[in-house]
């Protein structure tokens, strides 16, 4: 049997987090063939002396969704590395699809690219599937789409009937292949979600096994209660947790005890982890600022709305991931609505359009009820204590928490912070100029360790049997380009990058290959 790809000479690492060694892989059929000193020749040989051949990485937390369907080259995702992004995050993806109007409104990475013509968890994935994903991808259910498709917008707890209905799209997601359930407790869509909400649809996740990841309410303040009711509803169900982007916004004292809640909570058995965003902001829709209730018709709607005073000082007092912070603190990024305003915080924008930040935010709302792309907003969150606290730490794993996009094609005039540089940035930071982690511990982090929390047994590992997923880079270059703004810079230094054993980037160019895989839940992965 000879090898279709044999890669030599380089510093090889487990994923598991033990030291490189100098050694061969040798690939056939998708897998890892051999690793040691291989013997004969390959089909296929590549010459990694000098660099260093990884299990390709793992971004637990990706908002590839729609972007994938749209263009499934992943471009910004191959250039660092990846190989496997889990997406369905923070209570946001693209099924079940009932209203899809709603829908829309819990979809990152939408465009009027491609029209929402499926429905069910089942379709969308064989959609998916169909697209022929550059990279895999593997899904949790997204329950501010299982909210939309039962409750709507009201802002209250599902009733009897509507928990059952949410059930009944859970149970199907699950088995069509989901890994799980996500919630966003903090968005509009799920604020209303209760605790007894959440816990009964986390039975039927107990039953299979499987994983609940939450990004928790009240970010801003309340987060160590929010981080609390987490830890209790997945342990009184039983259930793996895994936190999203744990860090709250509140400063540094949550942040500790934000971090010392899990830990605790792991020194007792429980079987919980975190991740974290690379990004030293936040960053997210402006019309999340808007209460449930006012979105009822879409931004089309608003302006309708906004008629009424009353309804004006109701949504101005209204508590949201956008606002908590201070209007001077959120700046609007590039866009195509009003893009004499990109760049600028709002109360800069409203001074030039003689109104109140909160009104001008409205304002611009209105004028993107059309737009093909929503309006995005930042604001400045953690510091480099922060981020050492959360990426030193045991139990974190970094994530994108972006979307997968490529600088040409129909997505060349998206953006989204992260997408083009988070591994990067997190190996350049965590390696070379802070020296926290050792290499082994930070490509730990990026494979083994995602991988055990998502109970995938053959994938971020290098080992005889195990799928060949596979980075090979220079340690020396690994990095980020990416810019606050210019965040559409492809990362540098990765020299090779192998998806179930075939090349998606071969000396640093994109092929035409698209060997990823759907991962469906209970069909071998």
């Amino acid at each position: 049997m000879q090898p279709e790809l044999i890669i030599r000479n380089g510093t090889v690492f487990d994923g598991l987090g033990n030291p490189g060694i100098w050694a061969d892989v040798a690939v056939y059929d998708g897998r890892i063939a051999e690793v040691g000193s291989v013997a004969g020749d390959g089909a296929r040989e590549i010459d990694a002396t000098g660099l260093f051949v990884t299990p390709g990485f793992i971004d637990i937390h990706s908002h590839s969704d729609f972007t994938l369907l749209v263009d499934p080259r992943a471009v910004s995702s191959v250039h660092q590395g990846v190989t496997l992004e889990v997406i369905g995050n923070c209570g946001h993806g693209c099924f079940p699809l009932v209203n899809k109007a709603l829908a829309k409104n819990s979809i990152y990475g939408i465009t009027g690219d491609l029209a929402l013509d499926w429905s069910t968890p089942a379709a969308y994935l064989d959609r998916l599937e169909a697209a022929g994903p550059a990279i895999n991808v593997l899904t949790l259910v997204p329950n501010g789409q299982l909210r939309q498709a039962t409750v709507g917008l009201a802002e209250r707890p599902a009733n009897p009937d509507e928990r059952q209905e949410m059930c009944r799209h859970l149970d199907e997601a699950l088995d069509a292949g989901a890994f799980g359930l996500s919630t966003g407790l903090e968005y509009p869509v799920e604020m209303g979600a209760s605790g007894e909400e959440i816990a009964e649809l986390l039975q039927p996740i107990a039953r299979r096994g499987l994983l609940y990841a939450t990004h928790t309410r009240k970010r801003d303040q309340g987060a160590l209660a929010a981080v609390e009711e987490a830890l209790v509803t997945a342990r009184d169900a039983g259930v793996r947790l895994q936190i999203s982007h744990l860090l709250p916004r509140g400063g540094r004292a949550d942040c500790e005890a934000s971090v010392e809640l899990v830990q605790r909570a792991r020194d007792g058995g429980q079987d919980v982890a975190f991740d974290m965003h690379t990004r030293d902001f936040s960053l997210t829709f402006l019309h999340a600022m808007l209460p449930p209730w006012a979105m009822a018709e879409g931004l089309g709607g608003l302006a309708g709305v906004l008629s009424s005073a009353d309804n004006r000082a109701r949504i101005h007092a209204y508590p949201s991931i956008v606002t908590s912070g201070g209007w001077e603190r959120v700046t609007l990024l590039d866009n195509d609505v009003a893009p004499e305003f990109a760049r600028l915080d709002f109360n800069s924008i409203g001074q030039r359009l003689n109104m109140m930040p909160g009104d001008a935010a409205l304002e611009l709302l209105c004028r993107s009820a059309n737009a093909a792309r929503p309006l995005m907003i930042i604001r400045p969150v953690y510091d480099v204590a922060d981020q050492d606290l959360a990426f030193g730490h045991d139990l974190c794993v970094p994530g994108s928490d972006a979307t997968a996009l490529c600088p040409d094609g129909p997505l060349a005039g998206s953006a989204f912070h992260g997408a083009y540089g988070w591994a990067a940035w997190f190996y350049r930071v965590y390696v070379r100029e802070r020296a926290l982690l050792s290499p082994a511990a930070a490509i730990h982090k990026l494979t083994g360790q995602p991988a055990a929390v998502l109970n995938l047994a053959n994938r971020g590992v290098l080992r005889k049997g195990a799928r060949a997923d596979i980075a090979v880079f220079d340690p020396e270059v690994f990095a980020d380009a990416a810019t606050l703004w210019q965040p559409n810079q492809t990362a540098l230094g990765m020299n090779f990058v192998l998806v179930n054993g075939a090349l998606v980037l071969d000396h640093g160019a994109i092929t035409k290959n698209r060997p990823g895989r759907v991962l469906r839940h209970g069909s071998g992965q």
